[in-house]
């Protein structure tokens, strides 16, 4: 359906890609790979025709219907939230606009009927009667409720319009569907019903996307934007993984041969040159050096951070107690009538239908907010490092430069200090200089990352640490996380993450909490449901 033809992208001296040759065919689904700013978002505009490459070109079906996940939040606050849907196909929109005013006009002529006929009769065709209902069934299965589908888009909130802005793009079954970070503030139901549509789906999916588990279990093909080259492979990220990390490591291999051969061959030239016994071998042996090239690995674009927690001391018995606890927030009960006691193994992972109630017990057990009712004791040994959903407001304003910023959290100043937990986060050399309110989403998140290494609390609560982050440094928070010897407060949309770290579930409910130890995937498997339950 789509095919690219030596395709090319430069911006000055910067070459992001040059000389792809792709096809991406119906009943595939392609996972674009990169590392931040390799390209992936700017290959995906330019097969949506938003941006003129440099070089090649890009050719699609003209039968085809290509469908787009829009990211701005705001652009259709003029319209209902179905009207919004059924705008993913302009055509069956228009069809029914143009319909509707002609039946409005007041002096109908044979012409207005005429034309109103061919318009009833391309409206049935384009599925106009069930469009309402098949919009309402794409926002129910992201977890928009009935009561909100008639309302106008301004007012619903910034993650509700997201949902909407994803049913529009799958909406009408169009033949190819490019996403750009379609799981970005999906909770995680939502992206189990993501995945089951695209699985079923059988047009051509390209999608960017941070989320491994997302990837694994919708990816057909895995396209790897690297070295300055587009490259198609066949599989899952997984799959892509392992066999990249194997070829790199066997073209090592190869390469620390070949090196140790030429040593050989150059210490025997250089021992026998002089010698005229010799000196025949010695200059086969020159011939042969010449042939001998160590391939040079080109240099990755990819950056891998390093996570790591170290508490500065080991925690007592008592860890947390949680009684009887419950907040109303603008009218609203999030948390009703909680309890836990957290031991000493625990890595908790909180999960809920309503995100605001996740979030409001991590306000209240940081402090951050009073209980209206119960009791929350942290042990006296206990130190606690807190990830906020929101984190603005340690950036937002601030004037200081990074280590600066750093420095606010730290006993020892010493810059050489600093320097050691901000480098882990890919931050170094002159990019601790920078002023924070600069940063990007993902430098904030690595930076709140640092923040937490070089607190050295023995508890972690963590909300929705993997926005903004790319897949190495999720990759590399997971595994901090997975090392860490104590407890771990935390929610993510991240399913791997969900499923490796945790080994207790307290699902928030508006009666109370479900409170299980077990994983995840053990967890729902346990309650007899579908991830997708949680909505209901």
């Amino acid at each position: 359906m789509i095919t690219v033809d030596n395709l090319s992208l430069q911006y000055g001296s910067q070459v992001l890609f040059s000389g792809a040759d792709l096809q991406f065919t119906a009943g595939n689904c392609y996972g674009i790979i990169g590392a931040n700013g390799a390209g992936k978002s700017t290959f995906l505009k330019i097969l949506a025709g938003d941006i003129e490459p440099t070089k090649g070109h890009v050719y699609i079906d003209p039968k085809c219907r290509m469908s787009v996940l829009r990211q701005d939040q705001n652009m259709y606050d003029d319209y209902a939230v179905l009207d919004t849907i059924i705008m993913g196909n302009p055509r069956l929109y228009e069809c029914g606009k143009e319909k509707d005013a002609i039946y409005e006009k007041e002096d109908f002529s044979d012409e207005d009927g005429i034309r109103a006929a061919e318009l009833e009769e391309e409206f049935a065709e384009l599925g106009g009667w069930e469009a309402e209902s098949d919009a309402s069934r794409l926002l129910q299965g992201l977890g928009i409720p009935v009561s909100l589908h008639n309302k106008q888009m301004p007012e619903l909130e910034g993650r509700q319009k997201v949902k909407v802005l994803l049913a529009q793009a799958l909406f009408g079954h169009p033949d190819i569907i490019l996403m750009d970070e379609p799981t970005n503030n999906l909770d995680l139901a939502s992206t189990v019903w993501l995945e089951d549509f695209l699985m079923d789906y059988e047009g051509t999916v390209l999608v960017v996307s941070h989320d491994r588990y997302f990837l694994n279990n919708i990816c057909t093909h895995i396209v790897d934007i690297d070295y300055g080259k587009i490259r198609m492979y066949v599989g899952n990220y997984d799959f892509w993984y392992e066999s990249s990390q194997l070829m790199q490591k066997l073209v090592k291999d190869q390469n620390k041969k070949a090196e140790q051969k030429i040593a050989e061959l150059q210490a025997f030239i250089q021992r026998f040159s002089a010698n005229k016994s010799k000196s025949r071998q010695a200059t086969s042996r020159r011939k042969l050096l010449d042939k001998i090239t160590v391939e040079q690995m080109p240099a990755s674009s990819r950056r891998y951070p390093w996570v790591g927690f170290k508490a500065a001391r080991e925690p007592g018995k008592d860890r947390l107690f949680v009684t009887n606890l419950s907040k109303t927030v603008d009218g609203e009960k999030l948390i009703n009538n909680v309890s836990f006691i957290m031991n000493r193994e625990d890595k908790i992972a909180f999960i809920s239908s309503n995100e605001n109630a996740i979030t409001c017990m991590f306000e209240l057990l940081a402090g951050e907010l009073e209980p209206d009712e119960g009791e929350i004791k942290w042990g006296v040994s206990t130190t606690q490092s807190y990830f906020p959903r929101d984190f603005d407001s340690y950036f937002n304003g601030c004037e200081l430069e990074l280590m600066d910023w750093m420095r606010q959290f730290s006993e020892d100043k010493r810059e050489s200090y600093l320097r050691s937990f901000l480098g882990r986060m890919l931050f170094s050399g002159d990019d601790v200089y920078k002023h924070v309110n600069v940063l990007s989403g993902g430098e904030k998140v690595r930076c709140m990352i640092s923040k937490m290494m070089l607190e050295g609390s023995n508890v972690l609560m963590l909300d929705q640490p993997t926005n903004h982050l790319d897949l190495e440094s999720i990759a590399a928070l997971n595994n901090g996380l997975s090392a860490f010897p104590f407890n771990i407060l935390f929610y993510s949309h991240d399913h791997q993450l969900t499923e490796t770290v945790a080994n207790r579930i307290i699902e928030l409910t508006p009666d109370g909490c479900i409170d299980r130890m077990c994983t995840y995937d053990e967890y729902m498997h346990m309650m007899g449901r579908d991830v997708n339950e949680i909505t209901e």
